[in-house]
């Protein structure tokens, strides 16, 4: 399959493609002519990039989980840690960015009362 065939499968650019092979993610081979040519695997590695990609993992560690992911889209065992440690970071951002958010609304209301109050 050339690439334009995968982007058109997939749904995904050309450019988004070319991205995941050079942070390898996504194998291809060359052609004689230079082109790029992908397993008929191909779009469900995309599609499986693109889901662990959606759960907020850099694409360094997607690399590392990629052969560890199974046909269902599960992800064996040995890696559970991982993203275990991942789900913890994003509550803990989310933690962060609900407290920045009471801080910020607490100011807004302060000063609105601040500046409806006679004068």
């Amino acid at each position: 399959m050339r690439i334009g065939e995968l982007a058109a499968v997939t749904g995904t650019s050309v450019r988004l493609l070319r991205y995941y092979e050079d942070q390898g993610l996504l194998g291809s081979h060359r052609l004689d002519s230079g082109h790029r040519r992908y397993d008929d695997s191909a779009p469900d590695v995309v599609r499986r990039i693109r889901s662990l990609l959606d759960a907020g993992l850099p694409t360094r560690v997607i690399r590392d989980l990629l052969p560890c992911v199974r046909q269902d889209g599960t992800v064996a065992e040995c890696k559970l840690e991982t993203l275990q440690e991942h789900l913890q970071g994003l509550n803990d951002r989310i933690s962060a960015l609900s407290e920045a958010r009471t801080s910020l609304a607490g100011l807004i209301s302060a000063t609105q009362v601040r500046e409806s109050a006679p004068r």
